[in-house]
């Protein structure tokens, strides 16, 4: 009995590596892109660690000024936050450069809601940043400064408020994209607005754990956290009922498209 030769997986194969090849591609022009941004940033490194402590400079008492415990914070302090600002400045290439290499593989109806959603996913992200920056941060810093006790002087470490602070930008950043993550969980069919509306208290216990997780340990800023993240919710149930109705009213349009073709 003649033996079958061995199946061809060389196209699968360099199917694989192409995709590698690819995917390589487009990390190294999203880590060129955040090093030119980085590059062009990093002299006014200073001044943009000076714009980012605003908020509790302003809360600090007369006389009083930001310390720097350790000799190396002065540098490295206003580098790792000028690289942070980089990476978020050049978020919009980033995730280009993800949509490139997804997009083939995508049908033409889902690239026609992808490209929308990409663009919104982006301004949300820089929207918690900025909500953070100018409504949290106030607040917080103005909090912590009067619950302190009168014979101790507020001079916060520099190297601490930049950790508080990139940790705030982080979590508002992500929380943001709640409205995006709840319409694409609908859109896709994972779940619906009957089932997410049914499990709303779950919801809001996490975000008051993720609030804990991500912000400073006491109640105000987890509550500052926690509530936006519940609102944004609740806008991503109403988006996901209006793209369920409107992905039902195109349904039935094609459905009636090919009932009168085969007619």
């Amino acid at each position: 009995m003649k033996k079958l030769p061995p199946p061809d997986t060389t196209d699968s194969n360099l199917t694989l590596i192409g995709h590698l090849v690819e995917l390589r591609q487009r990390v190294m022009k999203s880590l060129l892109a955040i090093l030119i941004v980085f590059l062009a940033l990093i002299y006014f490194s200073n001044d943009i660690y000076e714009l980012v402590s605003k908020p509790i400079r302003d809360q600090l008492p007369a006389g009083t000024t930001m310390i720097a415990t350790d000799i190396t914070s002065t540098f490295f302090a206003p580098f790792k936050l000028t690289l942070v600002v980089a990476f978020f400045l050049a978020m919009p290439v980033v995730l280009g450069q993800a949509w490139r290499f997804i997009a083939p593989g995508l049908y033409d109806h889902e690239r026609k809601y992808a490209v929308p959603l990409l663009a919104m996913s982006v301004l949300l992200f820089y929207g918690g940043i900025a909500f953070a920056h100018f409504v949290i941060f106030p607040l917080i810093m103005n909090f912590f400064v009067l619950a302190s006790p009168e014979n101790v002087t507020v001079a916060p470490d520099i190297a601490s408020y930049l950790t508080i602070a990139l940790k705030l930008f982080f979590a508002f950043g992500l929380a943001f994209e709640i409205p995006i993550a709840t319409m694409l969980l609908i859109w896709s069919g994972i779940t619906d607005v009957q089932d997410l509306s049914k499990k709303r208290p779950y919801v809001i216990l996490f975000c008051f754990v993720f609030g804990m997780l991500l912000t400073p340990p006491d109640p105000f800023s987890q509550s500052m956290l926690a509530i936006p993240m519940w609102l944004l919710f609740e806008v991503g149930l109403l988006l996901g009922r209006v793209v369920k109705k409107r992905g039902n009213e195109s349904g039935n349009e094609n459905d009636d498209f090919i009932e009168n073709k085969s007619d």
